[in-house]
């Protein structure tokens, strides 16, 4: 299982995300980096020894600007993998993204208009550089307006295993910067239903929440607050066999 480390870029600084309420986040307060410019949150990760990140690019979710440039310079100037949400809604999007060096575009059913386009994305890029994000709020799927089909997250899933997704985030919004810990039952029921790589985000709150996670199945956990604070420490991964 990886660990991957978490950057919510909004307005070009990285911001602390708590419970999806983006108007109230606030510029990051970390341990491990005093700046809140990406590239040198980037490189502070680097410097602990993770080789993948995972951005939110939340000026591209909330209102279109994608940071292209700022994906391109990190990518190159630290070796990191980048898988990053931007809130597609095109391939050609997604085409700027990998041009920007991103490793995996992330397809959030938040900004999701149909679901033809994880078909026509995993057919046209392949399903090893997508990954579909369930985005959750107190256990109801965050999906665009007009989005037609159904909202069950098991559902969902299936069909998108069916188009040939073989990789998931289960993210939980609600739990996310909120050190509530993960819904473990949930994630058990996807492992155990769909046989798909799962990924999890939202509420790790310390070394114990990875363990438990880990035992599940789980593919990679995003994490964020539990690192900047130092709840989970480099030492910690490590022990656990993490890093």
């Amino acid at each position: 299982m990886k660990v991957i480390p978490v950057i919510d870029v909004l307005n070009g600084i990285v911001v602390h995300g708590v419970r999806g309420k983006r108007s109230k986040y606030q510029p990051l307060q970390s341990n491990l980096c005093k700046s809140v410019k990406p590239l040198e949150v980037a490189k502070a990760f680097k410097a602990l020894g993770f080789d993948e990140l995972y951005i939110a690019d939340l000026d591209a979710i909330t209102c279109g600007n994608v940071n292209f440039k700022v994906f391109k310079r990190i990518a190159i100037e630290t070796g990191l993998k980048l898988m990053v949400d931007a809130g597609i809604s095109s391939l050609e999007t997604a085409e700027k993204l990998f041009d920007s060096e991103v490793s995996r575009v992330v397809i959030g059913t938040e900004t999701l208009q149909s679901k033809s386009f994880v078909c026509e994305a995993v057919k046209s890029l392949g399903s090893g550089c997508i990954i579909v994000s369930l985005d959750l709020k107190d256990g109801e799927v965050l999906v665009k307006s007009g989005f037609k089909g159904s909202k069950d997250p098991m559902c969902l899933l299936r069909e998108f295993k069916e188009m040939g997704v073989s990789k998931v985030i289960v993210l939980d919004l609600a739990r996310v910067g909120s050190s509530e810990g993960p819904d473990a039952d949930f994630v058990k029921k996807v492992i155990e239903k769909i046989a798909i790589d799962v990924f999890v985000g939202g509420g790790v709150r310390d070394i114990k929440d990875l363990v438990e996670l880990k035992e599940l199945g789980v593919s990679g956990v995003l994490v964020a607050t539990a690192l900047h604070s130092g709840k989970i420490s480099i030492a910690n991964l490590k022990t656990a066999g993490l890093i």
